[in-house]
């Protein structure tokens, strides 16, 4: 409801009781009356406060504003609250109260404005709509403009004003528009709005080719205030340049220039005009660069200068207006401030920019003695060449010397032009730089190149010795790890020793107790035990029997001395090494017999579970013996199993397309095949290495024939018998090596104990070891060894070291025997982890359970009744599907089930972590890689006991190094083999475990079983959840869509509520704000104050001073 203004005599609510004549109450002809709606109780404090804020967010108020709002008593402010919340539900205000109407409107009115002619009262309805639309960006809430600024409001206008026709441009509907984009930026984020639109600005100043003053006036109010917005300035100069082209000028600012002088008749429009252009001029001239920069505003001025306007400013003094003349006053302030300024730069008082004699001895007077003298002479002296004539381009040639003076003079240190730029792709900063003397560039460049020079090669020095580093480290940790080994092992066959020397001394002395006893004395238990004299004291006793399944195999045996006897050559066929396994590892005859099982029967058929049975004669032993699924059946909910796998139940939940579906189906492939893993490549042997290379050469000629030699140099003539291409890839080889043959040869004579040689070269070095013909060849030609070409001589020097391809094979083998230790070790482990998972696995056990339950519910027949099944059936879990819902399978309900009853059992795979690197393995492969290292370590072997029969050269290496080498690998060695034979066992077990053949699957394919089943197993529990979470958001939404619409229906009665007038919160905007501070002077008194202090100060000092100004800034 409106607030009740005080009268005159300021009587309040009771004025009965004042002193003023009582008038005579009248109810003929008058209004019913009406009843006062009361807005209800004040809420707490806190609740008030947090509504009072939600409404003056929505008004969008200053700082200033807002301060004084909340600092209203609470009954103001519930008051305050209530008035405005009627006045957003009125029910006349709903069409208006919206900018859609008014978009529409005027969408409408640009249309039509060029098909018909309308009359005054049509103008003035169309007039209308447009200043409603002005009050409601004014007055209406946030939201409005928010709203205004989507529905693309701000474009609407911009066309409107672009598509006026003349009548239009001339009337009061054009001062309206503009006034609603000025209404628009009052607002802080549609004023952020019409500062991003890149054609605002600019459409905005067309207006000025109006005969409406009142219209003009508007514009250049605004772009006066977009000047002093931050990042408006440069827009509005834009603006001007657009205007210039838009209005056919000759110049800038020329259409500002010709207002101001001309005389309108209307001796307050022409003030109002006059003061909004000089007030513009002075924005545009002070703000945005001009803020600090005098160069900027001797720049821009003198534009206005040339254009006349110091007599206009003279002229319009006659004018008397205050506020006209606090612009003149500040313009010619601070254009005399300047020329002080200007004039202290070479110790003058005045400067006569109009004398061109005056400017040039003062530029000549300061450059007389600088290096950019000879500059200022060739500018002249170029000048004297510009052309002078009347015909022809000249102008322009002038006027582009001017440009780039402009613009030297205007463009800061990065580049950036205050004003336009008037020449595009014109960096100061950058032509200067390229002018720098180019001897101290070179110079600077080739110091440059010598550095990087000398920094690569440190670099690779330091690469190098990082490499030596890090395998000197690996060396040593590794052959400490062997020697605690070692060290426990020798401690560990030290107490075996000793065991076995006491038991051996306690039979001696039976023995001999026996063999003195009486000779009538019983025999022992067992029968008599027939001893000679010469086994009592040199036979050793039996040997002790096998250590149990579960036990860790016995200690490897230490390793060979070098030099020792070779070790048997050829790997053992699988699963053939270790002890003996039983032969009937399913043993029926003496098993003891199943017990018969209970299974209830379903009240109708039921679909069937593809499984493969396990034999009854099989069972024992296993798993499944251990089994008793009879127990499940007293837990499970047999009806609802019936309902959802039913055979003849119809499908009712219908087909789901899409990826629900695609992930029902995911498992419909039964268990297929996983692909392998290809073998790592072996090490090549000497001989294929020998027949590759030997294979990749041409045909031989006959040696010493001179078709062989051939020369490839123009000034030394070199001598080649190899191959062109093989010694062409030599070269590419030995470029990428960077070392000389005598550091190469060298390297490999130590071998290569600064790491100068990597892992790869060694490996590409290996395919260009001599052959037996190149050896005779180079030999042949060994005399003229400066004559022969890179890659010959390489050869040839590498032919002279001793057993040089085998000494580069035990290298190489050296290598990469821990690199190739290390992949063969994480998959035996994966299949020793991976077998004691599944053998001791409880909660695996507890879903065989399960699944044997089900599977006896669901089957009949030869089917029925199992007492185990194959492995691999449980890959066909997921392809039995609900009857009810087809998205459902057999395996989501299993998931369902132990989620109810057994919830442990869905932590198995945290059991089996190890499945599927153990899936991964290929056996053979795996026995071939333990069987390569094998021979590498014979071959490295049979190389060492030659060279310790050789005469030692001081700078050769090898025979310490191997020696080392072999003792630490052979024991490394021996532990991969244990491991695997213990694996090999492991495995065996775990196969019986599950009434497997061993004989019939391998690694790969058994733990690929189980390990495609849990990947199943993890993405069936993915898609309940997944399905939980659908149910539970369609349940959430529905709330939802209920709660909206109840909402909405409560908005709805709330608008058709009765609406009390109350009191306003409109406040004029900051924009507003600062237009009027624009129009009265008063953003520049700040600068009137400084100038006037600036003029007590003396005018002989010279420092330079940067303008520090305070004009006020908007922040948004």
């Amino acid at each position: 409801m409106a607030l009740i203004k005080r009268g005159h005599h300021g009587l309040g609510f009771l004025c009965c009781f004042g002193g003023s004549d009582l008038h005579e109450i009248d109810l003929r002809n008058s209004h019913p009356l009406q009843y006062l709606e009361f807005s209800g109780p004040i809420p707490n404090p806190e609740e008030l406060n947090v509504r009072f804020a939600e409404l003056v967010d929505e008004l969008d108020l200053t700082d200033k504003n807002r301060e004084a709002v909340f600092a209203l008593p609470p009954e103001k402010k519930w008051q305050i609250y209530c008035n405005k919340k009627k006045e957003q539900e009125d029910p006349n205000k709903l069409a208006t109260s919206w900018p859609d109407y008014y978009i529409e409107r005027i969408n409408s009115m640009a249309a039509m404005q060029n098909l018909y002619e309308f009359d005054e009262k049509e103008t003035a309805t169309r007039n209308q709509v447009v200043e409603d639309l002005k009050t409601a960006l004014r007055t209406q809430p946030m939201r409005f403009v928010t709203r205004f600024i989507e529905l693309e409001g701000l474009t609407c206008l911009l066309n409107f004003l672009r598509s006026m026709d003349h009548a239009t441009c001339e009337s009061r509907i054009h001062t309206s528009l503009i006034g609603c984009i000025k209404a628009l930026m009052n607002n802080s984020q549609g004023r952020a709005h019409v500062l991003a639109q890149p054609e605002a600005i600019s459409t905005i100043a067309q207006s000025l080719r109006t005969e409406n003053s009142k219209t003009k006036v508007a514009v250049l109010e605004i772009l006066g205030a977009v000047c002093l917005v931050p990042g408006g300035h440069k827009k509005v100069l834009q603006a001007m340049l657009h205007y210039q082209v838009y209005a056919a000028e000759r110049t800038r600012f020329q259409t500002l220039l010709n207002e101001l002088d001309r005389s309108l008749g209307r001796y307050r429009d022409e003030v109002n005009l006059k003061t909004a252009i000089m007030s513009f001029i002075n924005a545009v001239l002070n703000a945005g660069a001009g803020e600090d920069n005098l160069e900027f505003r001797l720049h821009l001025r003198y534009e206005f200068l040339m254009l006349g306007i110091q007599p206009v400013i003279d002229k319009l003094r006659q004018h008397e207006n205050a506020i006209l003349d606090k612009h003149l006053d500040f313009f010619e302030m601070v254009r005399n401030e300047d020329d002080l300024e200007l004039a202290r730069r070479f110790d003058m008082v005045h400067i006569d920019t109009k004398s061109a004699s005056q400017m040039f001895e003062l530029i000549h007077k300061k450059l007389k003695h600088t290096e950019a003298y000879p500059c200022l002479l060739s500018v002249l002296h170029h000048c004297l060449q510009m052309p002078y004539k009347r015909n022809g381009g000249y102008f322009q040639q002038w006027q582009l010397l001017d440009r780039i003076l402009q613009q030297i003079v205007l463009q800061d240190e990065q580049g950036i032009d205050p004003d336009l730029a008037p020449l595009e792709n014109f960096n100061v900063k950058n032509i200067v730089n390229m002018l720098i003397n180019e001897n101290e560039v070179k110079q600077w460049r080739d110091q440059a190149e010598k550095f990087r020079k000398e920094h690569m090669e440190l670099v690779s020095r330091l690469e190098r010795k990082e490499r030596e580093c890090e395998t000197k480290t690996l060396e040593k940790e590794e052959m400490m790890r062997t020697l605690n080994k070692m060290k426990d092992k020798l401690a560990r066959e030290s107490q075996e020793l000793r065991q076995a020397r006491g038991q051996v001394a306690e039979l001696v002395a039976q023995l001999n107790e026996i063999s003195t006893g009486p000779v009538s004395s019983p025999p022992p238990p067992g029968g008599p035990l027939p001893l000679s004299s010469s086994t009592t004291t040199n036979a050793l006793p039996p040997p002790p029997p096998p250590l149990p399944f579960a036990s860790c195999p016995p200690p490897p045996p230490p390793p060979l001395p070098p030099g020792g006897p070779p070790i048997p050559p050829g790997a053992p066929p699988c699963f053939s090494s270790g002890p003996p396994l039983p032969q009937d590892p399913f043993p029926s005859n003496d098993a003891p017999p199943l017990r018969k099982k209970r299974i209830p029967q379903p009240s109708h058929p039921l679909k069937s579970f593809n499984w493969v049975k396990l034999n009854e004669d099989r069972v024992s032993g296993t798993v499944w013996n251990e089994i008793d699924d009879t127990q499940v059946f007293r837990i499970l909910d047999l009806e609802d199993f019936e309902k959802m796998f039913s055979a003849y139940q119809r499908h009712q939940g219908g087909m789901q397309e899409g990826p629900q579906r695609e992930r029902g189906n995911v498992r419909d492939r039964g268990t297929a095949s996983r692909p392998l893993p290809a073998a790592e490549a072996n090490v090549r042997r000497t001989e294929n290495t020998s027949r590759s290379m030997a294979s990749s050469t041409s045909p031989k000629k006959e040696l010493g024939s001179t078709e062989d030699i051939y020369l490839t140099s123009r000034k030394v003539k070199e001598l080649s018998v190899i191959d062109g291409r093989r010694a062409q890839n030599c070269i590419i080889l030995l470029s990428k090596l960077k070392l000389s043959n005598e550091e190469i040869r060298q390297a490999i004579l130590r071998m290569d104990e600064q790491e100068d040689l990597a892992k790869d070269m060694l490996e590409q070095l290996l395919k260009f070891i001599p052959e037996k013909s190149d050896i005779d060849l180079l030999e042949e030609h060994k005399h003229e060894i400066e004559r022969m070409a890179r890659a010959d001589r390489f050869l040839y020097e590498m032919s002279r070291i001793d057993h040089y391809q085998q000494r580069l094979q035990a290298l190489f083998f050296k290598k990469k025997f821990q690199e190739r230790l290390a992949e063969a070790k994480p998959k035996v482990e994966a299949i020793l982890l991976a077998s004691r998972e599944l053998t001791l696995s409880k909660r695996l056990k507890q879903m065989l359970e399960v699944v044997l339950a089900i599977g006896n519910f669901m089957n009949k027949g030869q089917r029925g009744g199992a007492y185990g099944f194959r492995v691999a059936s449980l890959n066909k879990i997921a392809d039995t599907k609900s009857s009810i819902d087809r998205n459902i399978s057999l395996l989501h309900y299993l998931i369902m089930i132990l989620e109810k009853h057994f919830p442990d059992i869905l932590n198995m795979p945290s059991e089996l972590r190890h499945l599927s690197e153990a899936a991964k393995v290929n056996l053979a492969e795996l026995e071939k890689e333990v069987g390569t290292l094998r021979r590498g370590l014979r071959a490295v072997e049979v190389e060492l006991e030659y060279q310790r029969h050789q005469a030692q050269d001081p700078n050769d290496k090898f025979v310490p190094v191997m020696s080392d080498f072999i003792t630490v690998s052979s024991f490394s060695f021996s532990e991969l083999e244990d491991q695997l034979n213990e694996a090999r066992d492991k495995f065996a077990k775990a196969l019986m475990h599950f009434g497997e053949q061993e004989s019939k699957m391998q690694p790969d394919e058994f733990f690929g079983i189980f390990d495609t089943f849990l990947q199943a197993f993890l993405e069936a529990r993915q898609d309940l959840e997944a399905m939980r979470r659908r149910k539970e958001d369609d349940e959430r939404r529905a709330r939802m869509e209920s709660m909206l619409k109840e909402q909405r229906e409560k908005e709805r009665w709330q608008r058709q509520r009765k609406v009390l007038a109350g009191g306003s919160l409109e406040e004029s905007g900051e924009f507003d704000d600062l237009v009027s501070a624009l129009r009265s002077g008063e953003v520049f008194d700040k600068d009137l104050s400084k100038f006037k202090r600036n003029r007590k100060r003396s005018g002989t000092q010279v420092p330079e001073v940067t303008r520090e100004r305070a004009i006020n800034r908007l922040n948004y």
